[in-house]
């Protein structure tokens, strides 16, 4: 009797939602190589300058523009700075400028769109209707007006990129809640005495995890790639200070005469892009709620 009952629990026995999702993304080969990829250029960005002998401010004028070599793995630039150790320093940057301003955009869209879905009727129509009406305006041009007037500061690109990036955020996460807000462990809440921010902080907002992590995922490419406009358009990073987007466009006002300067940058900010949007469609297969169990 005994082992009959250690067989039923065994078979009774379930899985959360989460372990079933990190099994199917397990499976999932270009996910895993995705999150590889970004595990090793985040590893080798931060630690790498560390162990150059170069730095990024160095210059060699004598030296000038030299091809890839071993000396200069990636090259020289037209200062004789080490291009590589630029690079590296360009991918903190990029990537800095990535995780920032999604995480700015991460905290308004969800608040904002959890809000709005909780309290529904006709705060919630206001509140998107503004949504609606921020989403006709033109924001790469309003990112350019803050960056030059208010001059090319890092910190202000975070907050102005993160700015502009929350409002499909804030709708995805108002769907969810929508779909949420009627079930039964809400219910229950509600008649327990809860009150509306506990509810919206402690139970409706953890639920809407799955998709926000898989939208993350994809606006941090998005971000880098809004940085990278910038910087080609000359309104990203300061100097000596480099991103990959800074390096792209003055590798693209030499390429014919250097190519290597824009190419090594190309290859980085491409990788690393490539690697965000697979790891992004791995999650979302993973944390499909359709999905069957296997």
């Amino acid at each position: 009797m005994g082992e009959r009952n250690d067989i039923n629990v065994a078979a009774e026995k379930g899985t959360s939602l989460w372990r079933d999702a990190w099994h199917r993304l397990r499976r999932n080969k270009l996910a895993v190589a995705g999150a590889a990829l970004l595990l090793l250029m985040a590893v080798t960005v931060v630690a790498g300058p560390c162990i150059s002998p170069y730095s990024y401010e160095d210059q060699d004028l004598a030296l000038g523009p030299q091809g890839p070599s071993l000396e200069h793995w990636f090259g020289t630039d037209w200062l004789g700075r080490d291009l590589l150790t630029r690079v590296l320093y360009g991918g903190r940057i990029s990537l800095m400028v990535g995780i920032a301003a999604t995480a700015v955009s991460l905290l308004i869209g969800v608040l904002y769109g959890a809000a709005a879905g909780f309290l529904g009727g006709r705060t919630e129509s206001v509140m998107m209707r503004a949504v609606d009406i921020l989403y006709t305006l033109p924001f790469t041009v309003f990112v350019i007006i803050l960056t030059t007037y208010f001059g090319r500061n890092l910190v202000l690109l975070f907050v102005a990129i993160g700015v502009v990036q929350w409002l499909t955020m804030a709708r995805i996460v108002r769907g969810q809640v929508l779909s949420l807000k009627h079930r039964e462990f809400i219910e229950a809440a509600h008649v327990m005495g809860l009150s509306r921010r506990r509810i919206l902080l402690r139970h409706l907002i953890p639920n809407t995890l799955g998709p926000v992590i898989v939208y993350t995922t994809l606006t941090i490419p998005q971000v880098m790639l809004m940085e990278a406009f910038l910087s080609f358009l000359g309104l990203g990073v300061q100097a000596p200070m480099s991103s990959w987007g800074v390096l792209i466009q003055e590798g693209a006002e030499m390429m014919e005469e250097f190519p290597w300067l824009l190419i090594f940058p190309s290859l980085a900010l491409s990788a690393t892009l490539f690697a965000l949007n697979f790891l992004g469609d791995g999650l979302r297969d993973a944390l499909d709620p359709r999905a069957a169990k296997d």
